[in-house]
């Protein structure tokens, strides 16, 4: 499969990075030569120094023969421009990346197909969309519905009061037997060691683990870990961004109390009259004062997008230190989850890491209709339907060549989810979630083929 993309910055990057290890044919075309030849430097691909725009860069990365365009540069017109221009040259399929999200809920009179463009993914709208869910799941750290929640993938952190910490899975599951959950991933705290757990994995005091459950295994993981659901209902969001209008727009429209500190005096003024029903605060959201005078001890929820990243990770932390229990910080540099448990913030979101992945579920191969990459972790969640010829269809899946470094953590059939066991038998038709490491998704995939 031969895939180009235009831009190497954070996206085109990572975008590069996660198929380096597919084996996959592809060109990575920048303007900047720094950027070229650290991505030369790290990733065994093809690199290209030109503007994206251009017909003649375009034909010598041999757009022409392109199964897959991706255009991620900070411009969305050159990213637009770029895609129709490859299609017309001879791309398969493009894709671009866009800031205004007024263009993916755009009426079916205007189509971007049309003119070459055949997806449109907008960072702003998926980072408002996982801060939405991140609430509706308030307990946990990440969390991720499959098939309307027919399956959730759930994290959390385990203290010490946590029933089966100092355990295996396999002593666990004797314990409690009824439970409607399994564990798919693993991070040992103060690191950043990834594993898939066995029977034999004994599970450990901050440890945070990632568990694929039923509606009903939510709570049971609530209760089983010390964590309550609590209901929330009032917010505060620091920074006007696009993220911050987004996410304000879409809680108040399902009746949250939303306050949103905005430093920018005009820029406050303009959102007040965009959004009447949200409180707007001219004000500087780092002042604790500030955060005191507007009641932030009576939050529920404290989520900072501004454009500074450090500056969301100290507003989150202050939050914390006055009570609230739930924060949300978007940060640029990816580096900065690996710290997120450590420094005390709940969760860390970065649109860039959300977009690459977005991009990334089409260019899996097999019957792949979902994927997630885990916040904080090498690991990847992903969602395939079984086709009547896959090497998996009509087996048990005690009996599958499973890679050691991937598990299947549950099954939707029928659009019900079933947490599914060694005698479990796979059947044509069959959603079933992976949680699989990088370097052995090449394998999972031939599996599902």
């Amino acid at each position: 499969m031969k895939i180009i993309i235009a831009g190497a910055g954070e996206v085109g990057f990572h975008l590069a990075k996660l198929l380096s290890y597919e084996s996959l044919d592809i060109t990575l075309i920048d303007i900047e030569r720094d950027r070229l030849n650290y991505a030369e430097g790290h990733l065994d691909i093809k690199t290209l120094k030109g503007n994206a725009c251009s017909l003649s860069v375009l034909k010598e990365s041999e757009a022409a023969e392109a199964d897959l365009l991706i255009a991620v540069t900070a411009s969305e017109s050159e990213n637009i421009i770029i895609c129709a221009l490859a299609k017309q040259l001879g791309s398969k399929r493009t894709i671009a990346r866009i800031s205004n999200i007024e263009y993916t809920n755009t009426d079916k009179s205007i189509s971007f197909s049309d003119i070459g463009v055949d997806e449109l993914i907008s960072p702003e709208e998926l980072a408002a969309e996982e801060i939405q869910q991140l609430l509706d799941q308030s307990a946990f750290s990440n969390s991720y519905e499959f098939e309307d929640g027919a399956l959730t993938m759930i994290g959390t952190q385990l203290g010490s009061n946590v029933p089966f910490v100092g355990k295996s899975v396999k002593e666990a599951a004797s314990i409690f037997p009824d439970v409607h959950f399994m564990p798919i991933a693993v991070q040992r705290k103060g690191t950043q060691f990834t594993l898939i757990p066995r029977g034999d994995t004994v599970f450990e005091v901050g440890d945070t683990v990632f568990f694929i459950t039923l509606q009903e295994g939510v709570e049971e993981i609530q209760k089983l870990s010390g964590r309550s659901n609590k209901p929330i209902k009032n917010v505060m969001i620091l920074g006007g961004s696009r993220i911050g209008i987004n996410t304000a727009r879409e809680l108040c429209e399902n009746k949250f109390r939303v306050i949103l500190l905005e430093q920018n005096k005009l820029k406050a003024l303009e959102i007040s009259d965009e959004l009447p029903d949200l409180m707007v605060i001219h004000g500087d959201g780092r002042n604790s004062e500030l955060l005191e005078e507007e009641s932030i001890e009576s939050m529920d929820a404290f989520i900072s997008v501004t454009e500074n990243s450090e500056t969301n990770i100290m507003s989150c932390l202050m939050a914390s230190s006055k009570g609230v229990e739930k924060t949300i910080a978007l940060v640029e540099n990816m580096d900065y989850f690996h710290l997120s448990q450590a420094i005390g913030i709940d969760t860390l979101i970065n649109k860039k890491l959300l977009t690459a992945n977005t991009i990334f579920r089409y260019i899996r191969r097999g019957e792949v209709v979902d994927m997630r990459t885990l916040n904080n972790l090498n690991a990847e969640i992903l969602e395939f339907v079984v086709k009547p010829d896959s090497k998996v269809a009509n087996h048990k899946i005690k009996d599958l060549d499973f890679p050691r470094m991937a598990t299947i953590g549950g099954v939707i059939r029928d659009g019900r989810g079933v947490i599914a066991l060694g005698d479990y038998n796979i059947m044509p038709g069959d959603r079933v979630v992976v949680c699989a490491m990088p370097r052995s998704i090449e394998r999972v995939e031939s599996l599902f083929l």
